[in-house]
């Protein structure tokens, strides 16, 4: 069968291609818009269909609309609240309506497409296949924690194959997400994109106010919870974009932490109760949660976590796909990456190169040359291969530098435009990472933080948190052995096995997808190198270091 999935509801529009039960393609509107989250100027995008990056699945599958089995939409209008129950929320009407509508907006989005081939997903039902039908496991319980789907925010139940029994919903307005979303926007951020820097605040902070939250925040007993209005301007001051924080701001972040994590472990035993699994898949925004799902790992009841790359609403056009596929016949293959997006051939990124007259050079090694820029404390624009598909940069189009100076984090948050107070992560050949770092190991996807080891603190500072932990990423090089070989290459000249990786993008932007957006991105951030493909771009002059700056300064006055 060939069943494309689609999100176009809420936020972060994408499209996934499933074959014969297998995953070819899945990519994020944003990626090919260039608009970070696919957000346009409505409060939804549902009648905004993710066009260019639906059209770019079937061409990689050398599939054409009129030849799809199933077209799987993740999100069903009748689940939606009926008009009169709407309070105030004109969008919501709105919304339903668009979304009824889907298979005559996709007949013209894909001309050929047969509308009566649409068929149309509950939201957390598309979480939960996109974690557990994409996870190497036959059976697992699972769960889906978000701001909020048709009529609810959770989902809890269990896979056994690919037939889902729903042992839980929470009903709207009761939402963990939402409730993350608002103390989002009360300290600056905005809700529904910057919930992870309210996560790397929340280590700056203690959790003076989860008294409070927990008694406005609990578990019901039934598998459900309640979340009271928060009166947040008596916890802590609003912040206006851009303001600077104070300690209580850190406090009221390390609060609401505290509090989805504790949640979290409640909801997780309520259902393991019920299912007596070892293993829990994870999908939803609040799965991205990576401090979060690491307690659960920790102190909850399952034995294994498996949390979907592409855990926030993108990761519904996957799911989606993959659920009509198995209720279609196919039987489904596990999601092998997260690598699931563009790619160019070492021509066509030659060609760009030579129609944007950037001088070039083309290494024997690749490789061994980024290793040494590394070694000598450059910058590297990274990009490589596939685009990953969610919010991750997993080595594919990544930033990457030194994590043996620790001036290298505030220079890679320069570089990018965002918050100092922003952690970068550590990238670590899987088999040498529990040297390192203790944790659930191995961790390809950053979905869970890990407690330094003594004595590397001092080794790789530049990617160790204020909390003293690192949300790695474990590099298996039979899956990634040219990243394998950087590595390799970095710890010959270094004896760190570790390099630091983050999103190769800037502030407010997607991430880097295509070539073009790669040399706009080398053109205007100051970084050393870009490696693309097999090709080598030194910038002519190389940008001041961080920690140079200061060893001069501290020279001077000596």
């Amino acid at each position: 069968m060939r069943v494309l999935g689609v999100n176009a509801v809420f936020h972060d529009p994408a499209a996934a291609l499933v074959v014969d039960g297998r995953v070819v393609a899945a990519a994020e509107e944003e990626r090919f818009s260039r608009r970070k989250h696919g957000k346009a100027a409505v409060p939804f995008s549902t009648w905004e269909l993710p066009e260019a990056s639906m059209h770019w699945c079937l061409e990689r599958g050398g599939v054409g609309p009129a030849d799809l089995d199933a077209v799987a939409y993740s999100y069903d209008p009748r689940l939606a609240p009926a008009p009169a129950d709407l309070v105030e929320d004109e969008w919501e009407g709105l919304r339903t309506l668009y979304a009824s509508r889907a298979p005559l907006f996709l007949k013209t989005a894909l001309p050929g497409v047969d509308p009566e081939r649409v068929r149309f997903v509950p939201h957390h039902v598309a979480h939960a296949a996109s974690a557990h039908l994409a996870s190497p496991w036959r059976s697992s319980s699972v769960m889906v924690v978000d701001g909020r789907g048709e009529r609810s925010s959770h989902l809890a139940g269990r896979y056994e194959g690919g037939r889902l029994e729903t042992m839980a919903a929470q009903g709207l307005p009761h939402s963990l997400g939402l409730m993350y979303e608002e103390v989002t926007e009360h300290l600056g951020f905005r809700r529904s994109s910057d919930e992870y820097k309210v996560m790397a605040m929340a280590s700056y902070g203690r959790p003076a106010y989860l008294e409070e939250l927990r008694r406005l925040v609990h578990a019901t007993g039934d598998g459900g919870f309640r979340t009271e209005p928060i009166d947040w301007h008596g916890l802590a001051p609003r912040l206006r974009r851009g303001e600077d924080w104070r300690p209580e701001h850190a406090d009221l972040a390390a609060s609401v932490q505290a509090r989805v994590e504790e949640m979290l472990i409640e909801l997780a035993e309520w259902l393991h109760s019920r299912t007596g699994d070892r293993r829990l898949t994870m999908a939803g925004g609040v799965a991205l949660n990576c401090v979060a799902n690491s307690r659960l790992l920790r102190e909850g009841p399952f034995d294994e976590i498996w949390v979907q790359p592409a855990a926030g609403d993108a990761g519904t056009a996957l799911g989606s796909a993959l659920q009509v596929a198995h209720d279609l016949g196919d039987e489904i293959t596990p999601m092998p990456t997260a690598a699931l997006g563009r790619e160019w051939t070492d021509d066509a990124i030659g060609a760009w190169l030579e129609g944007a007259a950037v001088e070039a050079e083309r290494p024997a090694d690749i490789a061994e040359a980024i290793g040494e820029i590394l070694a000598e404390d450059g910058v590297v624009a990274w990009f490589q291969g596939r685009s990953e598909y969610g919010p991750r940069a997993l080595g594919h189009r990544s930033l990457l530098a030194d994590p043996r100076h620790a001036g290298n984090l505030e220079r890679l948050n320069d570089i990018k435009g965002r918050e100092q107070f922003r952690p970068v992560a550590p990238m670590v050949l899987a088999e040498r990472a529990g040297e390192i770092f203790e944790g659930a190991l191995p961790s390809p996807y950053m979905l869970f933080t890990h407690h330094v080891r003594d004595g590397w603190e001092t080794r790789i500072p530049a990617v160790v948190h204020v909390d003293g932990t690192a949300r790695i990423q474990t590099v298996d090089r039979r899956e990634e052995p040219l990243m394998a070989r950087v590595l390799e290459s970095f710890e010959r000249r270094t004896g760190v096995p570790v390099v630091v990786n983050t999103s190769l993008n800037t502030a407010g932007r997607p991430m880097v997808d295509d070539p073009r957006d790669a040399l706009e991105c080398f053109g205007s951030a100051p970084v050393d190198a870009l490696a693309i493909g097999p090709y080598l771009v030194r910038r002519a002059r190389s940008t001041p270091r961080a920690h140079d700056a200061v060893a001069a300064t501290a020279g001077v006055g000596a």
